[in-house]
């Protein structure tokens, strides 16, 4: 549980950091103060991911917690959706790749075999 809370902490923060670090990294001793922010999280003494995921990440996730669950069946019933509409969208490629490669390909035999009709055979002068 303990490291649950550490990377979900930290995952906030590295989400967070994306866009603050371009606003506030030119602030003095920035990087030495993120490192120290980083091992107050870590460390096992202050246990500061833990404190702070009960006292803002948890109660912000069970105010919450309804609101996520319908986003999950959306997402879950979209991606369903999305894969059925896909599938049929590559079926459908395929099959079309299939007939146009069969029809090439009987034109090339249709080719091959009219080289050896009659006709061709008597343009072939008899050197007998």
């Amino acid at each position: 549980v303990r490291w649950m809370m550490y990377w979900i902490v930290f995952a906030l923060f590295m989400a967070t950091e994306t866009f603050t670090d371009l606003l506030i990294s030119w602030f003095p001793f920035y990087y030495e103060i993120k490192m120290a922010f980083v091992i107050w999280l870590l460390s096992p003494y202050t246990r500061g991911a833990s404190l702070l995921y009960r006292k803002f990440v948890h109660p912000t996730l069970s105010r919450k917690e309804k609101e996520i669950d319908t986003y999950i069946i959306q997402a879950r019933e979209r991606g369903y959706e999305t894969m059925v509409r896909f599938g049929k969208r590559g079926l459908n490629m395929a099959a079309t790749a299939a007939v146009q490669a069969a029809a090439k390909s009987q034109g090339v035999l249709a080719g091959r075999l009219r080289s050896f009709s009659m006709q061709d055979l008597r343009s072939i002068p008899d050197e007998a």
